[in-house]
């Protein structure tokens, strides 16, 4: 019988300790494991952290320490030393902060959407879908809680929590150290020209207008004319959005003019690519398509020639650092990210590679309706 309640007992730890082993590098990786810890971390910030109110300067000691605590836990539920008077209880009260925390969070978005960060952006997890996991393991942890012998049996070197503990901490710091307050734009050369042939330039409004004027001849005669002129330039101003500003002006000043086509891309990322080559096709096809911008996040920034080999065309670019990125991007999208303006106003966005994921023929179809339709 004895053997039998170890052998669970064994089990529970080895099981609870591998989910906790496995959300702390979770959030140390991208979309595989040991890739990029500072901008996996620094992604888990952005979406988790800076919603729940932290700073950006109190955001990376929180993370890296969180992270730190979990890895921790996750070794020293394999361990003999002040394991049911102390580790079993202080995992449990952690559990439970996650699920009142998911709880909260799930009761003010007023469903079950996005990822919860359990797992980091590699597993992908609902609030819902965490706080079943969560109850699960304070379930496993109370019945092995009941399982293990008495307190006094079980060994008490608290210097083996502290050693673990403080080990795993500064490890994660060493991993990712915290870098200083990232400037917005890398200093590399940040634009290139569009040696695509399929490529046009399409003028800004005002330059056209400027042109219509320039060739009519200013005579004191000619003032009909001129009107006329005038009243055909304010019919296409009557067929476009009311000019606004988009917020993106400070990377691209042109890109409150006319329509333009907006993209968030991570050099490494092979759904980028695909977006971006998909453009290009599209670019050969119509060569009344929107100029293509992009914004790259700085990481991994040595592919960016790769990056263009594979679209099969440069576009102009910037390069800003991740935490920006994910700022001007937005907490809640994901790369690839396509947006699509007219005048400044965001007609629509299309982020990661789900139900908003990039769809060229659902662009084209927006590209074509006028501004009546798209207030239908």
């Amino acid at each position: 019988m004895e053997t039998k309640k170890n052998y669970i007992a064994w089990t529970i730890r080895i099981i609870v300790a591998f989910l906790f082993i496995l959300s702390a590098v979770a959030k140390l990786s991208k979309s595989h494991l040991f890739d990029s810890p500072y901008f996996a971390i620094s992604t888990f910030e952005v979406k988790q952290l800076y919603s729940m109110g932290f700073s950006q300067s109190i955001a990376p000691y929180f993370s890296r320490t969180l992270i730190g605590i979990e890895l921790a836990l996750g070794f020293l539920l394999l361990q003999k030393h002040w394991l049911k008077k102390f580790i079993i209880p202080v995992t449990i009260l952690l559990l439970v902060v996650f699920v009142g925390h998911l709880t909260y969070v799930t009761f003010l978005s007023g469903g079950n959407s996005g990822n919860c960060g359990c797992f980091g952006e590699l597993i992908p997890m609902t609030p819902i879908e965490a706080i079943i996991k969560n109850i699960i393991a304070i379930g496993l942890l109370g019945y092995l809680y009941y399982l293990l012998p008495k307190e006094a049996l079980e060994k008490h070197n608290f210097w083996v929590l502290t050693t673990v503990l403080f080990a795993t901490i500064l490890g994660i710091f060493m991993l990712a150290p915290i870098q200083p307050v990232a400037q917005e734009f890398v200093n590399v050369p940040v634009d290139t020209v569009i040696n695509d042939t399929t490529s046009i330039t399409v003028e800004p409004l005002d330059t056209i207008s400027n042109k219509v004027i320039s060739l009519i001849e200013v005579k004191k005669d000619s003032v009909k004319n001129i009107d006329s002129k005038v009243k055909e330039i304010e019919l296409v101003n009557a067929n476009e959005p009311k000019k606004v500003k988009s917020g993106f002006a400070k990377f691209y000043p042109k890109i409150d003019t006319g329509k333009q086509l907006l993209c968030f891309f991570a050099p490494g990322c092979d759904h980028c690519k695909e977006t971006a080559k998909e453009l290009t096709e599209m670019r050969k096809k119509d060569a009344t398509l929107p100029p293509v911008s992009i914004i790259f996040m700085n990481e991994e920034a040595f592919l960016i020639p790769d990056f263009f080999k594979a679209a099969g065309a440069n576009y102009p670019y910037k390069v800003i650092e991740i935490i920006p990125f994910w700022n001007v991007l937005g907490s809640n999208r994901n790369t690839p990210g396509v947006n699509y303006l007219w005048n400044g106003n965001e007609i629509i966005f299309y982020d990661g590679i789900d139900d908003k994921k990039f769809d060229g023929k659902n662009l084209s179809t927006y590209l074509a309706k006028t501004k009546e339709d798209l207030k239908k």
